[in-house]
């Protein structure tokens, strides 16, 4: 049978591991995606939406599919279904690795803020501005509920779910943003602080660029740790060349 491989998806390196092995004759490759956002883009490969039922479930499912390599390409902030995933490795013997985008480092003329959570981002943002930008998703929000005399501007791919914070503007954008862009952006809004995870990568980073020209303060949610003996990579090449002995080839 050809080699398995399970992607656990929902990134930009998801999907580009994904197409990298779909172009390799002989191997069969299956993404994962959580079903949070209602209109995906088309995958290469076979797909599967939802979750799997904890570390148990998709043991099983490694068993039943007979997955040969289980590779978790989701957000840096998936922390659940990673630790899932480790679990279901170590109980199955499926080789896995983590594909990690590196995280954002400050530069000089930026003013981060760390934050270990999201709730102690909300307590630092008394002291930084009223008029804060919010870009940690549409399930991070409820956080910020129980600020009030604050404005935010909340933006999310999809329409985020209450408890919201008392005054909140809605932006609805999907990524890439460029730094022109997202620069009007915090000027139309008079934008005092920024409020970001430290999700890494391009898409996204034209924001901590502009805060740095308006010399605005930016809180930076540090992302959760890996499982204790993880194996992580940080782009598509060493993912693959990871995968190698899997696969079969260079």
């Amino acid at each position: 049978m050809p080699p398995h491989v399970l992607i656990l998806g929902g990134t930009t390196e998801a999907r580009r591991l994904a197409a990298a092995l779909a172009e390799r004759p002989g191997v069969r490759v299956t993404t994962s995606l959580a079903g949070r956002v209602g209109t995906p883009a088309p995958l290469p490969g076979e797909v599967r939406v939802g979750g799997f039922g904890g570390a148990d479930g998709l043991a099983a499912w490694l068993r039943d599919r007979r997955v040969d390599a289980l590779v978790d390409a989701t957000h840096p902030f998936a922390a659940s279904i990673t630790a899932h995933a480790s679990a279901a490795a170590a109980a199955t013997g499926v080789p896995a690795v983590i594909l990690r985008r590196p995280g954002w480092r400050p530069g000089p003329g930026d003013h981060w803020h760390p934050a270990g959570s999201l709730a102690d981002a909300a307590a630092l943002l008394p002291a930084l501005g009223r008029r804060i930008f919010l870009t940690t998703g549409r399930l991070g929000l409820a956080a910020f509920a129980h600020l009030d005399g604050a404005h935010f501007l909340a933006r999310s791919v999809e329409p985020p779910e209450p408890p919201l914070p008392p005054d909140t503007e809605i932006l609805l954008a999907r990524g890439p943003f460029d730094v022109a862009g997202e620069t009007a952006l915090l000027r139309a809004h008079r934008i005092d602080v920024l409020v970001t995870k430290d999700s890494g990568g391009d898409a996204t980073a034209a924001k901590l660029t502009a805060a740095r020209a308006l010399a605005l303060p930016v809180v930076v949610v540090r992302r959760p740790p890996p499982p204790p003996g993880a194996h992580v990579v940080r782009d598509v090449p060493a993912a693959l060349e990871h995968l190698a002995p899997v696969l079969g080839g260079p």
